[in-house]
């Protein structure tokens, strides 16, 4: 078991010291910018070891050979473990990546946050003013036709200039041999320069030759310029010399320019130039109309950053001393592959200045011994990648350039551009135009003074109208305005305006104003008319007030009838409900009275209903012929009658004294009255109050017998006629 142990520890410390002498030889190869060699080995420490270090050098490993999705997840991680000790080289780099994915407001968004926590305040100021260079450019649209040529292969193809009836280029052999060697930066085979007739830069099968057996070497050879005459050249090449490698202190082979002469068809006396140096390098030669100046690309001691563009006065074999461009053409950033076109505009490649990611090319006017502030040249050449070489034929217009964009055919691809649009950087802006009329007539007022104003309340515009009443003024996008407008003897206006962002809009500024005399005309029509209205309004209210008393009579008269009827419908309605619960009282009543009428038929014998009449049924009372009064035997079947009155208090007792048809019908009338009278006093006799009994006479008008004539009857239907009868009326 010990040995076991020992074993594992030995194991272990080899297993450290192997993966510490990996991170070494990465090192070592990161150091020397071997970095196609030190990404594998970066990739396997990295699955072990996270340090900010490893991951660092991975991600610039990748950033460096133009891996940019994967320098960009590296450097991801690094944002991600907030690291302080992260300079703006990093975040620079960070930002490029995000360029090269389409993400230019995060990668902004990156740099000014970096700047923000650094309080680096000219920082932030430089790159606001390169975000809106950048937007100037985008507003042209695309200035270029491209397309990707078919000479193009998997390998590399770059920095096409044209010679003749040639296309001069500097490519990779698309299938090295064994033993050739490679470039440790990328892994490709090393560079030469290469031809290929114009007419087939576009075949299908296009074939390419080597432009010089005698200029071809076992190191780079690249960026071809040409005198006018064709006989000399200028190229860049790694040190080589007599077959030999230079190399600098830290065993680099640094890039010089030679010069070679065409003698007898062959390319001759090539010559390294002087200002060359085994310390630094000096790349790109581009050459002025007049061949009097040689411009290049270098890290000489005296740059403003990485790479600068130099140039060099050329008197035959003579050269003068390097002299840097200066700040419109240098940044502290890299700008290399110049071109100078017979127009005199210098054209580069830059990652310092305001651009769409990775190099951009860049142009500059040359003025005698000065250069303007160089501008991006705008799409679609620039790109969020590496976009170099340019070239083009000012009076044709067409040219090329070179790019490692994403859908090409090869790591650096050729592409053939033509210029459609002329490079018209202008800060976004719109206008504000308008005509000046009087409200009145509607006619344009001339001399109108009109003045625009910032935000800040400061004049930034003047305008006089002219006959046709316009004025029109330039206004920066994005911002807001006051117009005011004033004329002699005329009232004064404004108007207000928000600016949007959109290039080129007109904003309509019109405005009316009025005439003071028209309005001091207007204000005495009014006092006039005012006057007139008060003696009329006058007139009126005395009208109105007659008016409103007729009215106040007639509606008070409206009112009292009005009362009236309502007085009337509410006795009517009083009438009605009295009517109803009258109705509905009596009702009661009769409901009770023949409640009580059935229970005293059913109780007493001698009391009967007759048709629709209640009766007392008694025997017949006589009285003597044609006299009333009551006779002895007829007091005993009264006093039934008085029985019955005194047992049902309520009951009120009609008599109806009736005699045959027999004399004279108004004697029977009369002694039939007397009959009953008598029978009545009786009754009252007996106790009875008055209000409880009543006599009425009927004569011969109720006959039980109709006797027509009044000998059709004999003496008992006579008899029948001739009788009392006790109606109840009420219970």
């Amino acid at each position: 078991m010990k040995r076991i142990y020992i074993l594992l520890i030995v194991f272990t410390i080899q297993f450290a010291q192997a993966q510490q002498q990996d991170l070494l030889r990465a090192n070592r190869l990161f150091d020397k910018t071997y970095y196609s060699e030190a990404i594998p080995l970066y990739e396997i420490i990295s699955l072990k070891n996270q340090s900010a270090d490893v991951i660092k050098n991975l991600g610039d490993c990748y950033y460096y050979t133009n891996q940019y999705d994967k320098a960009h997840a590296q450097y991801s991680l690094l944002i991600q473990s907030k690291n302080k000790e992260l300079n703006e080289d990093f975040y620079f780099k960070y930002a490029e990546t995000l360029k090269a994915k389409g993400k230019y407001t995060e990668a902004n968004t990156v740099l000014q946050n970096y700047y923000q926590a650094s309080n680096n305040s000219a920082a932030i100021e430089k790159l606001e003013k390169e975000i809106k260079n950048l937007s100037n450019v985008n507003a042209i649209g695309e200035r270029f036709e491209i397309v990707n040529l078919a000479l193009n292969t998997a390998n590399s193809e770059f920095g096409g200039v044209v010679l003749g009836d040639n296309l001069i280029f500097a490519a990779v052999k698309k299938k090295p041999n064994l033993f050739d060697k490679t470039y440790r930066w990328n892994n490709e085979g090393y560079l030469n320069l290469v031809s290929i007739p114009l007419k087939n830069r576009n075949a299908k099968d296009s074939i390419v030759t080597y432009f010089s057996k005698e200029l071809k070497s076992p190191m780079h050879e690249s960026n071809a310029v040409f005198t006018k005459d064709g006989k000399t050249m200028y190229f860049t090449r790694n040190n080589y010399s007599n077959g030999k490698r230079g190399k600098d202190s830290n065993k680099v082979s640094n890039i010089q320019i030679f010069r070679a002469e065409l003698l007898n068809d062959k390319w001759t006396n090539i010559t390294s130039l002087p200002f060359n140096s085994p310390g630094y390098s000096v790349e790109h030669p581009a050459l002025s109309p007049d061949e009097k100046t040689l411009y290049f690309a270098s890290d000489m001691p005296g740059t403003k950053g990485s790479f600068d563009i130099f140039s060099v006065s050329v008197d035959g074999l003579t050269y003068g001393l390097p002299i840097n461009l200066g700040e419109n053409v240098n940044t502290s950033k890299r700008e290399q592959f110049p071109f100078v076109s017979n127009d005199n505009k210098l054209y580069f490649s830059s990652n310092g200045r305001e651009s769409y990611g990775g190099l951009d090319i860049f142009v500059s006017d040359i003025q005698n011994t000065t250069f303007s502030k160089a501008s991006n040249v705008g799409l679609p050449v620039n790109s969020g990648y590496d976009d170099f070489a340019f070239y083009i034929d000012s009076d044709t217009k067409e040219g090329y350039f070179s790019s490692d964009r994403p859908g090409g055919k090869g790591k650096d691809d050729i592409y053939s551009l033509k210029e459609t649009k002329e490079l018209l950087i202008e800060d976004c802006k719109q206008y504000i135009a308008g005509i000046i009329t009087d409200v009145d007539s509607h006619l344009a007022l001339e001399n109108a003074v009109v003045i625009l104003k910032n935000s800040a309340n400061q004049e930034v515009g003047k305008a006089i109208t002219a006959a046709d009443g316009k004025f029109s003024f330039s206004a920066a996008c994005e911002s807001k305005y006051l117009l005011l407008v004033s004329k002699e003897n005329y009232t004064q206006n404004s108007k207000s305006l928000t600016i949007s962002k959109e290039r080129n809009k007109s904003n309509d500024g019109s405005m009316e104003i009025r005439s003071q005399e028209i309005i001091k005309r207007e204000e005495q029509l009014a006092a006039d008319k005012l006057k007139a209205a008060e003696l009329v309004a006058l007139e009126q209210k005395r009208k109105a007030d007659e008016n409103a008393l007729k009215q106040k009579k007639k509606e008070d008269a409206i009112a009292l009838e009005s009362k009236k009827v309502a007085e009337l419908a509410a006795i009517q309605q009083l009438k009605a409900d009295k009517l109803i619960a009258d109705k509905k009282q009596k009702e009661a009543a009769e409901a009770r009275k023949k409640e009580r009428t059935a229970a005293i038929v059913a109780a007493e014998k001698d009391v009967i209903k007759d048709k629709d009449r209640l009766i007392i049924k008694t025997d017949p009372i006589y009285f003597d012929y044609n006299m009333w009064y009551i006779r002895k035997e007829s007091k005993k079947i009264l006093n039934r009658v008085v029985e019955l009155m005194n047992k049902y208090p309520e009951m009120v007792v009609e008599i109806g004294s009736h005699t045959d048809n027999r004399g004279n019908a108004k004697f029977n009338e009369n002694l039939s009255q007397k009959r009953a009278d008598a029978t009545r006093n009786y009754i009252l006799e007996q106790g009875i109050p008055k209000d409880r009994i009543q006599a009425k006479g009927y004569g011969e008008s109720v006959p039980i017998v109709k006797c027509i004539p009044d000998d059709s009857c004999d003496e008992e239907q006579h008899e029948l006629n001739r009788r009392s009868e006790f109606v109840i009326k009420n219970l």
